[in-house]
């Protein structure tokens, strides 16, 4: 497909705005200048705005956000990470497309690559750290997808921040040091970690400067050539093979070759006149849009929040009435998350290679089905029997971006956990995410590893259109964390009619189907109390990060916040 050319502009007619992934909420205020920036992620927030204030579009912006942002956050994820889920929309309306860049497995991978001890633990970690935790990296394939399908600008002036940041380097922040410090040994283990890592024979320390001339190196040639594809199919993709198999990993120069990011179609559902996409398999929107049309059917929205009461029906005359329906009400999210983690653990895998049912999850029977479950839940004032495990929740950033014409995105990027597999690419400073642990080790589950396959993931970005225009990109980072959190907020913006900012700011709940329960700190201390008589395993803790881009296409005006 060609790409689509817009005319280049100096400065801004309108605002736009750029959005990363924060650490506290913020909104943005007018913008005394034809622009405003939001981010937690610095580096990213800069060059995506420099490109729009230059007249750059959203998918420019983007672009080159994400390679800066991928040098800067070394520990959050890189160009070597395992994958990137993007979801692009035109202004008008008519044009909404997802681009899948998961990692791949290698043609090597089987179904018992990994063989789980009795307890379902792979022995030495194989799965998460080092060279077998590696598939083909994503990232490099889905950002030159997006910018040949939708971009404006050429990859060389799109990455050139990107080398520029990994030329003059950063100083390593107490996050990034304290990772550093906890696989030192294993960075030490391989010329590459020891090239980027170590500075006198030891882990860098907080305060010291971070360089990484190889990757400058890289994408210089990248540059160069004006595309991305030596990383998969040329001289690059000869080392980097040539590396995986000195190291043992399974990843060939052939694998690289047959790598392909995918434009696909977006998920999409309607709820009180919104028209939600998200990311599709293997993304995590399925389960968002599944808890969704559970609460749809239990009569979420238009601001109610359901009938739903608890069993004890508290009387009017002690003013309790009030909290004991909002145990109720959460009880019943808390149970329709559950049933979705159970279903997403158990039956999703990559649709081109298992049988899922995705439509069967996201069909109003299945919805109904479900809701009457979490009724009679509640009723009963019990909780359904779940089984499931849980992870670290590290190792993302999210960008999402409104630009002058209307037009938004959002993408997540990722490692995985913090630095992914935690090997480098000898001589060109490449730290690697680590997708195949995002694998089931068992063979026979739907998303147990094969040759090529894709394993399921949590990122999912997402666009929300109003009348027929999209108004808002959101995603964010947190592992596991970002589908509920992601749930959450559109539960009380579009379910409920909340605030934008509201919605951000309300406190969320975790679970991934069994009984453990993360609230935020913020959470009423009565009704914590009531969730943990009801069986819940409390634990304080923060949520997903957020990060939303608005538009309104009637006054033009942008708005962003994050949390």
């Amino acid at each position: 497909m060609p790409v689509q050319r817009i005319p280049r502009r100096r400065a801004l007619r309108l605002a736009a705005t750029v959005v990363a992934a924060p650490f506290v909420l913020r909104a943005a205020p007018k913008p005394a200048h034809p622009h405003g920036v939001l981010s937690g992620e610095p580096t990213a927030e800069k060059v995506a705005a420099r490109v729009l204030a230059d007249g750059g579009n959203f998918v420019d912006a983007l672009v080159a956000g994400a390679l800066a942002g991928a040098v800067a956050a070394p520990h959050q994820t890189g160009i070597g990470g395992y994958g990137a889920s993007l979801i692009l929309a035109r202004a008008d309306g008519k044009q909404i497309l997802a681009i899948d860049a998961n990692t791949a497995a290698p043609a090597a991978a089987r179904p018992d690559l990994f063989k789980p001890d009795a307890k379902g633990v792979v022995p030495g970690q194989a799965n998460e750290f080092g060279w077998l935790a590696a598939g083909v990296p994503g990232i490099l394939a889905g950002l030159q997808l997006a910018l040949d399908r939708q971009g404006t600008r050429p990859f060389r002036e799109l990455v050139a921040p990107a080398i520029q940041v990994a030329r003059e380097g950063f100083k390593v922040s107490d996050g990034m040091a304290k990772t550093l410090a906890s696989f030192a040994p294993l960075a030490k283990s391989h010329e590459g970690g020891r090239a980027l890592f170590f500075k006198d024979g030891a882990p860098l320390a907080a305060g010291d400067t971070y360089r990484n001339p190889e990757v400058a190196a890289l994408l210089e040639t990248l540059a160069q050539r004006n595309s991305v594809d030596s990383f998969y199919r040329g001289d690059i993709a000869q080392r980097i093979g040539e590396v995986f198999q000195k190291y043992g990993g399974l990843v060939t120069a052939k694998d690289l070759a047959a790598y392909q990011a995918r434009a696909v179609e977006p998920l999409r559902m309607e709820w009180n006149g919104f028209d939600l996409r998200t990311a599709p398999l293997t993304a995590g929107g399925l389960t968002v849009f599944q808890v969704l049309n559970t609460l749809r059917e239990l009569d979420w929205g238009r601001g109610r929040a359901g009938d739903l009461q608890s069993p004890s029906g508290a009387p009017d005359t002690d003013g309790r009435r009030l909290q004991v329906a909002g145990t109720a009400q959460t009880h019943a999210r808390l149970e329709a998350l559950r049933i979705a983690w159970a279903d997403r653990l158990a039956l999703l895998g990559d649709p081109d290679h298992a049988d899922v049912p995705v439509a069967k999850l996201l069909s109003a029977d299945y919805a109904r089905a479900t809701a009457d479950r979490v009724r009679q839940a509640v009723k009963e004032g019990k909780v359904l029997a779940h089984a499931a495990t849980t992870r670290d929740h590290t190792g993302t950033i999210n960008l999402s971006v409104v630009d002058r014409d209307g037009n938004l995105a959002a993408i997540t990027l990722t490692h995985g956990n913090s630095y992914g597999a935690r090997v480098t690419v000898d001589g060109l400073g490449l730290t690697l995410g680590h997708g195949m642990s995002r694998f089931d080790p068992h063979p026979g589950h739907p998303n147990c590893p094969g040759p090529g396959k894709r394993p399921l993931h949590n990122m999912c970005p997402t666009i929300v259109l109003r009348d027929g225009r999209p108004v808002l990109a959101i995603g964010g980072r947190g592992g596991r964390k970002i589908p509920n959190a992601l749930f959450e907020v559109l539960t009380r913006h579009v379910g409920l009619g909340e605030s934008l900012e509201a919605a951000l700011a309300a406190p969320r709940p975790h679970t991934e189907g069994n009984l453990n329960l993360e609230l935020e700190a913020k959470w009423p201390a009565a009704e914590a109390e009531a969730l943990a008589k009801l069986g819940y395993k409390m634990k304080t803790a923060a949520s997903a990060t957020l990060s939303a881009a608005a538009f309104d296409p009637q006054t033009r005006e942008c708005r962003a916040a994050m949390r």
